[in-house]
């Protein structure tokens, strides 16, 4: 009888262990996004961006950076940061995502920083096909 109670013990164990480490570790980036949430605040982003304003620019390149990190988040991706998170992500334009972010990096902690409405464009493009790669969008 007091096999069968240790046998029990170590199974239950083992399961609640399994089931632990589903839990924890299991996000693969399958998770499903919200895109009507998304695509409103994409949305949001592109009607903030005025040609005639150049705080526009910064703001809306913030908060599309902002966003995909969001989204990478949500999806389950790893990583510490939103740079090991795109690491950890394939999009079909890789080079101009990270453009974007850097680019971020610069409005973000850089002075007198100059960007113009094509660089800021181009951007917003590039945070778009990833949200889109993402399946947030």
């Amino acid at each position: 009888m007091d096999a069968r109670i240790i046998l029990l013990f170590a199974i239950i164990i083992i399961i609640a262990g399994a089931a632990f480490f589903i839990v924890t570790f299991g996000k693969n980036g399958d998770e499903q996004l919200d895109v009507e949430k998304y695509q409103k605040m994409w949305l949001d982003i592109e009607q903030s961006l005025s040609k005639t304003d150049v705080s526009s620019y910064h703001l809306s390149i913030i908060n599309a950076d902002k966003l995909l990190d969001q989204a990478l988040k949500e999806k389950g991706v790893r990583g510490e940061t939103m740079g090991y998170r795109l690491k950890n992500t394939k999009f079909s334009y890789v080079n101009d995502v990270w453009d974007a972010h850097k680019l971020r990096n610069k409005v973000v902690h850089e002075t007198n920083i100059k960007i113009d409405y094509p660089m800021t464009v181009h951007a917003l493009r590039s945070f778009k096909q990833a949200l889109k790669d993402l399946g947030a969008i």
